[in-house]
């Protein structure tokens, strides 16, 4: 594979703070992502505490913090806690409407092949993501399902960005056993399989 075609992981992961922290060329950021992940993780799972419980004392304590520090820094002519005003512009919030909109219009057009298109093909992938989904749903709780995440998230992108080379002849090599399996299981099942064809609309 030449270098030219080589695609960059850092830029694909956005080249900035979370690029940085992902591929840990900044420790610091995945060693406290990682410990309060697990120590997350371990508060929620394994010692039984609520969540709730330490959303409301972590506020609790913060505005506690935040409080104490405004009466003793007008008592005591100290500046106040440097807390800036803080808003959501209209760009963001068109932003994320954008994203939220793209990705409901996917799904919409994916239920609409299904349900009026009838392609068989589209609601057997569907079907089988949405099993594979469950299976592992129910194999792990949600919260350690969002632990893997993290600790995925901080160990692929780095082995990607080591062994790209290696990985993408791996997988263009199970792309193409995959691709033949499935034109064979498309030739000798799929469309062999009878669908009722759309009634045309007579016209006047």
């Amino acid at each position: 594979m030449a270098d030219f075609h080589r695609l960059s992981v850092h830029q694909s992961l956005g080249g900035g703070l979370v690029a940085d922290t992902l591929l840990w060329k900044k420790c610091c950021g995945g060693i406290v992502l990682v410990a309060s992940a697990t120590a997350l993780w371990f508060l929620f799972e394994r010692a039984g505490y609520n969540l709730l419980s330490f959303v409301s004392n972590v506020l609790l304590l913060l505005v506690s913090i935040l409080f104490l520090w405004g009466k003793s820094a007008s008592l005591l002519n100290r500046p106040l806690p440097p807390i800036p005003d803080l808003e959501i512009s209209d760009q963001s919030v068109a932003k994320a409407a954008d994203v939220v909109r793209a990705w409901v219009n996917y799904a919409l057009s994916i239920a609409h092949d299904i349900a009026v298109g009838r392609n068989l093909k589209i609601f057997l992938q569907v079907a089988f993501v949405l099993l594979l989904v469950s299976y592992i749903g129910s194999l792990f709780n949600f919260l350690t399902l969002i632990y893997i995440g993290v600790l995925l998230s901080l160990s692929v992108p780095v082995l990607y960005d080591k062994y790209q080379d290696h990985i993408d002849e791996k997988l263009c090599q199970t792309h193409r056993v995959i691709q033949t399996q499935y034109k064979k299981i498309d030739d000798n099942l799929l469309k062999k399989i009878p669908l009722p064809q759309k009634k045309e609309k007579k016209t006047h």
